[in-house]
């Protein structure tokens, strides 16, 4: 970018943040949120839709779009996880794995431009952020198992 005087200078971050790819920390934000409401329809009994009708804000639609997947393919989902949780019932997996790996696996099955590399270390990422200090081991070995099936 040339200036007065005729010097070169590169231009500033600011107006190459623009330009570069943007930031992944909405969609982070997104499952964080889908989570949380997975988790809350969960210890409420409530259909995920219900909790997410009861909101005063509606999520973006990337949140809806999770927490509708996990509600509308829970059978075959549930089903893909109690395959590949060997010697793991899903009742009686902690609340924030089970949904954490519910969410992971409609991503997987659904949004099938986004990475599964990308998809199990955010998964891991929410499983060690909100649960045990064993869960991000525990998801991604399911998850590893079950990207291999579900994406070949």
């Amino acid at each position: 970018m040339r200036v007065e005087g005729g010097e070169e200078r590169s231009p500033s971050p600011a107006r190459l943040s623009n330009v570069v790819a943007m930031d992944p920390a909405p969609r982070h934000q997104a499952r964080e949120r889908a989570l949380t409401l997975l988790y809350e329809a969960e210890l409420k009994g409530a259909r995920p839709a219900e909790v997410v009708e009861a909101l005063a804000v509606a999520p973006d639609p990337f949140t809806a779009t999770l927490v509708g997947t996990v509600e509308g393919r829970g059978e075959e989902i549930d089903s893909l996880i109690d395959s590949a949780a060997i010697g793991w019932d899903l009742g009686r997996m902690a609340v924030v794995d089970r949904n954490v790996l519910r969410l992971a696996v409609a991503e997987l099955l659904e949004e099938v431009d986004t990475p599964t590399a990308v998809i199990l270390n955010e998964a891991v990422e929410l499983a060690t952020a909100y649960s045990t200090d064993d869960s991000g081991r525990f998801v991604n070995g399911i998850l590893a198992t079950l990207a291999s099936q579900i994406r070949g």
